[in-house]
C-alpha cells in the first residue's frame, strides 16, 4: 500500500522528516518496506530558467529553423538554434541549459549539450510544455509572462509538488489502516507515546446542503444480510473534465492514474478515507430506480474491462429497474459509468458483507481496490460521513448542485464491540508489567472507550472500524504495538524448552535421506501440487475420473491435482535441459492425490530423476554416461539408509517405462524405478533417456521405523576368500548361484560376488563363464585349509547338480 506523506500531513500536523515517520510507523505493526520521492514534473526542472529572447534570425541553411539570443540572467547571452514557429522577439520562453537532464513521456531521460545545427552552435533549449512535462501541446514553445525576470529558476514559477511515498507492507487483519486517514490516526497514537500531543485534522462536512430536490432515486435493498448499509446521493449540472493538478498530483503519488474529475474524486476519497464509492451516469438508470440485489445463475453482465460475465446467483448487483449496473463492491459495469457527457450522477457509498464481496470477486478472477477493502472490513459509520465528503469535492472541482437528499438504508445499527480485558493477562502476555495509567492513554489514543476500571481488568467498547479487534488478546495487541516492542525488557535467562523426539520422526528421516542423496551430488526439487489433466492421456496407468479436480483453477494447466510425480520432475528436466544443462540428478518429498472408491486419497512420495552424464568430463578421464545400473544403485543405498532389507525385485508392471524393475517387501511394491518411454519424454520435450525411481515414501516410513538397531562386534579372524570360475547354460543367472551358496553353507559363508562374465568363440555355444568370490569367515577361530576345502567342495557338487556347472 502507498502512502503519500504530503497527503498524510494532511490529517495530522507533523514536521518529523520521513526517516523518522517511516521507524515510528514500522514500531506501530505498519511495517515501511520502502520511502521513493515523488516528483509531479519529473527532474523538477532542474537547469530550466526564464529566458527573454532578444533577437530573432532565419537560419541560413535551414528554413524552418531559427537562431536566437537569449538573455538568461547572465553576463552574455547565449545563441539557441530554435524549430519553434512561434518563437519571437521579446518573448519571456523557459530556456534548459547546457546539462539540464529532460525526460519523455515514457520516463527515458536525456541530456541538453552544447553542439552545433546546420552549422549554428546552440548553448541550450526553448521547450514546449510536453518537453518539460508541464502538459501536452507540441504546438510551440512556451510563452512566459512578461514580468519575469530572466534566469529566475522555473521551479519557483511553476507549482511542482516534491513527495515522498512510504511504501507499507500492510498486514490483512488490518483493514482500519488502508487509507491515509487511517494511518494518520495510528500515527497519532504514536506520537502520543512519545509525549507528543497532535489533533488529528479531519476534512469538514458541515457546509452540506442540497441545492435542489429535482433528481430523486427509489433505492431498495432485498437482502440486508449482503448489504446492511446503503447510501447514495444525486449531483446534477456537472461539468466533465480533467482534475486540478493538486489531486492529479495526490493520485500519480500512488500510482493511481487520473482519468477525469468525478472517477478522479471518488478514488481520491477512497485511498482519503478507506471507503470505496461509485458513481453512475444518473441519465442510464432506467426506470428511476436502484435496486440492490441477487440475479438468477448465468445471468450475462458486462463490466467496465469489455468483457462479459456470466453471474452466479449469490452475486451481489446494483440494478436499476432493467438491467444490472454493478457487481456491488467489485465492479462497475460498462454501460453506467460516468462519460465525458455525464451531467449528473447517482454516487453511491454503502457496506457490503466481506464474505460475499471476497467469493465474488474470486469467482470473477478480479481484485479491484474497491474489493480490497470490502473483502477485509470497512467501517459501517464512515458510509454517510465518506459519501458527503464526495459529494463536496466533487461540487468543488466539477460544479453543479446536490439534488436530492442523502438516502441511507441502514435498519441494523452495528453496535460497537465490547470486551473485558483482565490486567493479569496482560501483564503475562507482554512479559512485564506495563503502568496501568500507560495501557489506558494507548486505548483512549485507538478510539477504544475505557468503560469500567476494576482492580481485575478493563471493560473496553472497541470503535466499529476495528474489526479484527474482537478478543481481549486482540487488544493487547494493540496495547504493546503502541507501547513499543522495543521497549520491552530483554531477560538475562534464556528459556527453552526441548521435545522429546524419536530417531523416526518423519521429517528426520527425510532429511537423512535429503542428505545423502545431496551427497551423492543431487539437487532437492520442489514442484507445483496443480497439474495439467492432460498428462493422463500419456499414462496408461493413469485415469482422468481419478483425477481430484481444482472447483476453481488459475487455469486449464493447472486445473488437477497430481496423481504422479513422474510429470512434474519431467517438466524440470525439460526446464533445464532447454538451457543447457542436461546433465541432471533430482529428487523430490511430495505428496500424489487421486480419488479411490469415491474417496480422495494423498500418498506422499520419494521421487528420483537421473539424466544425461554422471560426470562431467576432465583431465581425469572421460564422462560416464547415467544408466539404469546406475539408478539401481542409488535406490539401493536410498533402501539401506532406510535400513530395509528382504526385498524382493519383480518386473514392473508400470508401463511408463521402458524397462525396470519393482522392489517389493512381503507383496507391497516400495519402489518402481527404470528407464522412462522415449514416447513420453518427447512429449515434454525431452530428447534424452530419463532414469526414473518412484519410491512409496508412506511405506518406506512405516518399514524405516519397524527396524531397531542391529550391530555386531569386528571380528577377531581373518576372512578367507575363494573363487570359482563356472561354465554355466545361458539361461542361469547370478542369483540363481547367490541363493544356492547361502543354502549350502549358512553358517561360514559371508557374501557372494560375482566379478566377471566371459561369452565367446572359445566357449561353445549357449555357455558363459561366470568368475564368482566366496568369502568365508569363523567369528571363534581360523579357518584351516581343511574346513575351507569341505565347504567349497560342498559348493562345487551343488552347482554341478544344480545348475550343470563346470568349473573351468
Amino acid at each position: 500500500m502507498k502512502i503519500s506523506f504530503n497527503w498524510l500531513k494532511q490529517f495530522i500536523n507533523i514536521d518529523w522528516d520521513s526517516q523518522k515517520t517511516s521507524e515510528l510507523l514500522t514500531d506501530l505493526g505498519l511495517e515501511v518496506e520502502g520511502v521513493t520521492s515523488f516528483e509531479s514534473v519529473k527532474g523538477g526542472l532542474k537547469g530550466v530558467v526564464v529566458g527573454h529572447v532578444l533577437s530573432c534570425e532565419k537560419h541560413s541553411n535551414a528554413d524552418k529553423l531559427k537562431v536566437t539570443l537569449v538573455d538568461i540572467g547572465n553576463e552574455n547571452p547565449i545563441q539557441i538554434v530554435c524549430g519553434a514557429p512561434n518563437v519571437a522577439v521579446g518573448q519571456k520562453v523557459p530556456v534548459a541549459t547546457i546539462g539540464t537532464t529532460l525526460y519523455t513521456k515514457e520516463g527515458e531521460s536525456w541530456t541538453i549539450k552544447k553542439g552545433k545545427i546546420r552549422g549554428e552552435e546552440s548553448h541550450g533549449m526553448i521547450c514546449a510544455e510536453d518537453e518539460l512535462g508541464l502538459g501536452q501541446s507540441h504546438d510551440g514553445i512556451m510563452v512566459l509572462a512578461e514580468n519575469l525576470t530572466p534566469g529566475t529558476l522555473c521551479s519557483e514559477i511553476f507549482e511542482i509538488e516534491n513527495d515522498e511515498i512510504f511504501e507499507i507492507g500492510l498486514t490483512p487483519n488490518r483493514a482500519d489502516a488502508m487509507s491515509h486517514f487511517g494511518v494518520a490516526r495510528d500515527l497519532k497514537a504514536g506520537l502520543k507515546q512519545k509525549e507528543v500531543e497532535i489533533e488529528l485534522i479531519t476534512p469538514p462536512v458541515t457546509n452540506f446542503n442540497v441545492n435542489a430536490r429535482s433528481l430523486k432515486f427509489d433505492v431498495s435493498v432485498e437482502n440486508n444480510e449482503l448489504a446492511p448499509r446503503y447510501a447514495g446521493v444525486t449531483l446534477s449540472n456537472l461539468i466533465v473534465q480533467p482534475s486540478p493538478d493538486w489531486l492529479q498530483n495526490r493520485l500519480n503519488a500512488i500510482g493511481i492514474t487520473p482519468k477525469n474529475n468525478l472517477v478522479d474524486a471518488t478514488n481520491y476519497v477512497l485511498h482519503e478515507l478507506g471507503q470505496p464509492l461509485h458513481a453512475f451516469d444518473a441519465a442510464k438508470i432506467k426506470g428511476n430506480k436502484v435496486v440492490v440485489k441477487t440475479l438468477p445463475k448465468g445471468t450475462k453482465f458486462t463490466t467496465l474491462d469489455g468483457i462479459e460475465r456470466e453471474l452466479h446467483e449469490e452475486d451481489l448487483m446494483i440494478c436499476d429497474a432493467e438491467k444490472p449496473m454493478c457487481i456491488a463492491g467489485v465492479f462497475g459495469g460498462m454501460h453506467s459509468g460516468v462519460s465525458e457527457n455525464t451531467t449528473s450522477i447517482f454516487l453511491e457509498s454503502a457496506y457490503f458483507n466481506a464474505v460475499s464481496v471476497r467469493k465474488t470477486a474470486k469467482r470473477h478472477a478480479l481484485n479491484t481496490d474497491a474489493s480490497f477493502r470490502f473483502e477485509r472490513g470497512i467501517d459501517i459509520e464512515n458510509v454517510e460521513y465518506s459519501l458527503k465528503r464526495a459529494a463536496l469535492l466533487i461540487n468543488e472541482i466539477a460544479g453543479g448542485e446536490i439534488t436530492s437528499d442523502i438516502i441511507d438504508l441502514y435498519p441494523n445499527k452495528a453496535k460497537a464491540f465490547e470486551v473485558f480485558v483482565p490486567f493479569d493477562k496482560i501483564h503475562s502476555l507482554i512479559g512485564q508489567e506495563v503502568p496501568r495509567d500507560t495501557i489506558k492513554s494507548i486505548l483512549t489514543s485507538l478510539d477504544i472507550k475505557v468503560k469500567s476500571v476494576t482492580e481485575a481488568g478493563l471493560g473496553l467498547e472497541v470503535p466499529t472500524y476495528r474489526v479484527d479487534v474482537q478478543r481481549p488478546v486482540d487488544v493487547i495487541e494493540e496495547i504493546l504495538r503502541v507501547y513499543g516492542y522495543n521497549n520491552i525488557d530483554f531477560t538475562q535467562k534464556l528459556n527453552a524448552s526441548i521435545a522429546g523426539t524419536s530417531k523416526f520422526d518423519d521429517h528426520k528421516i527425510q532429511n537423512t535421506i535429503g542428505n545423502t542423496l545431496a551427497s551423492k551430488g543431487f539437487y532437492e526439487i520442489m514442484t507445483n501440487s496443480l497439474t495439467s489433466p492432460e498428462y493422463t492421456n500419456l499414462s496408461e496407468h493413469l485415469k482422468q475420473e481419478d483425477s481430484v479436480e481444482i472447483i476453481n483453477p488459475l487455469s486449464g494447466d493447472l486445473s488437477v491435482m497430481r496423481q504422479s510425480s513422474l510429470f512434474s520432475s519431467l517438466e524440470v528436466a525439460s526446464y533445464n535441459i532447454n538451457r543447457k544443462k542436461s546433465n541432471l540428478q533430482l529428487f523430490e518429498f511430495g505428496k500424489t492425490y487421486c480419488v479411490e472408491n469415491k474417496e480422495r486419497k494423498e500418498s506422499k512420495y520419494l521421487s528420483i530423476l537421473i539424466s544425461g552424464n554422471r560426470n562431467n568430463q576432465n583431465w581425469a578421464g572421460d564422462s560416464k554416461k547415467s544408466d539404469f545400473f546406475y539408478t539401481k544403485a542409488i535406490v539401493e543405498l536410498v533402501l539401506e539408509r532406510l535400513g530395509i532389507q528382504n526385498t524382493k525385485s519383480v518386473p514392473i508392471s508400470n508401463t511408463d517405462y521402458s524397462e525396470g524393475l519393482s522392489y517389493e517387501v512381503k507383496g507391497r511394491s516400495i519402489v518402481d524405478f527404470g528407464i522412462i518411454k522415449p514416447s513420453i519424454c518427447k512429449k515434454l520435450e525431452v530428447k534424452q533417456d530419463v532414469m526414473f525411481a518412484h519410491f512409496n515414501w508412506d511405506m518406506a516410513l512405516q518399514l524405516a521405523s519397524a527396524n531397531s538397531i542391529v550391530f555386531k562386534e569386528i571380528p577377531k579372524y581373518p576372512e578367507v576368500k575363494r573363487d570359482f570360475a563356472l561354465l554355466l547354460d545361458n539361461h542361469v543367472s547370478f542369483k540363481e548361484i547367490h541363493d544356492i551358496a547361502l543354502q549350502t553353507e549358512k553358517k561360514l559363508l559371508k557374501k557372494v560376488t560375482l566379478f566377471d562374465v566371459y561369452t565367446g568363440k572359445k566357449l561353445a555355444a549357449g555357455k558363459k563363464s561366470y568368475a564368482v568370490s566366496f568369502t568365508l569367515q569363523d567369528n571363534k577361530s581360523t579357518l584351516t585349509d581343511k574346513q575351507i576345502d569341505k565347504i567349497m567342495n560342498k559348493l562345487k557338487y551343488r552347482f554341478e547338480n544344480d545348475l550343470a556347472a563346470e568349473l573351468r
